[in-house]
């Protein structure tokens, strides 16, 4: 079976909680010795007011993370790019590839949290353009010899970045979000798409959509991923786990009202009911799943490894 199955890391957590290093690392090394694909950081700088949500920066995470495994992918789901210094973050990308010896995935996408923009200074309403700024500069210094360039207050004059990234000509771009415009540009410019609570019709939906703009750019989309974000809780049956996991994805977890994302596409049941719900997602043109296992539970993590993945390879 050619679809990839990744894990969400509890870097980001309700309020009343603590993101812990420790527990993260070892969750992060259960999951590469468990044959896991990859592992995504979710990123935010300031989340929320009353109440916060504690998250520990994505980039840094990713670091501690590269220098305690050895072969299971890296990946930021997503980076909020327009929020970040784009000369600066390249050089921390291009320090995390190398760390990990070719292993990161870089996602990004525009953002949607106003407070968050202000508070850094980036104009809200400009994120659009910034985010292809910022893109058109990360690329720029990881593939040219020497990047010339001028625009906004960025003025590199024969800038080099060195070392650049281990992946040549560079990690993989994996753009984020979900309306018509980041369609676009996953099919103009991005290696992948990556989308969030997805049912399998919603994403088909968008799929078909990305590799016909795809197509109309001269694009071969025989190279694109797509790649759905799942919440998922494997217990006796879907009786069973449903309350809690309701509780939990709308106590703590936010769907986009201007997409089609849903707790409604969440996975739950006895393994055999989850195999079931998956199918679907598996025919519905995705390339890899990223799991985000209720309350991040590492038994749940080796259920989805021992139980679920091997019934669903069947």
């Amino acid at each position: 079976m050619s679809v990839e199955f990744g894990l969400a890391v509890k870097n980001f957590v309700g309020p009343n909680e603590t993101p812990e290093i420790d527990r993260i690392l070892d969750y992060a090394i259960m999951a590469e010795t468990l044959g896991f694909e990859s592992l995504w950081v979710w990123d935010h700088i300031l989340l929320g007011v009353d109440p916060a949500f504690p998250i520990l920066d994505s980039l840094t995470t990713l670091a501690a993370i590269a220098a305690r495994t050895s072969r299971i992918k890296l990946a930021t789901g997503i980076l909020v790019l327009p929020l970040r210094n784009p000369v600066v973050t390249a050089k921390v990308l291009a320090s995390i590839d190398q760390i990990s010896k070719g292993r990161l995935i870089v996602g990004v996408a525009a953002g949607w949290y106003a407070r968050e923009f202000d508070a850094v200074g980036v104009p809200f309403k400009q994120r659009g353009r910034i985010m292809d700024r910022n893109l058109d500069i990360l690329l720029g210094l990881w593939t040219e010899q020497q990047l010339t360039v001028q625009v906004d207050n960025f003025n590199l004059r024969q800038a080099v970045l060195a070392p650049r990234p281990f992946q040549q000509p560079h990690p993989p771009i994996v753009v984020g979000g979900y309306v018509e415009a980041v369609l676009k540009r996953v099919a103009r410019r991005g290696d992948g798409w990556l989308t969030y609570f997805y049912t399998p019709d919603s994403f088909r939906r968008s799929w078909d959509k990305i590799q016909e703009y795809a197509r109309e750019y001269g694009r071969d989309t025989s190279g694109l991923s797509g790649t759905n974000q799942l919440a998922i809780y494997v217990g006796r049956s879907k009786a069973a786990v449903e309350p809690p996991m309701r509780h939990w994805l709308s106590t703590e977890w936010d769907t986009a009202s201007w997409s089609e994302s849903t707790i409604e596409h969440a996975i739950m049941g006895s393994v055999d009911e989850c195999v079931e719900q998956l199918r679907p997602h598996l025919e519905s043109g995705l390339s890899r799943i990223i799991f985000i296992p209720y309350r991040y539970e590492p038994e749940q993590v080796e259920i989805i490894a021992h139980e679920l993945l091997p019934k669903l390879r069947q």
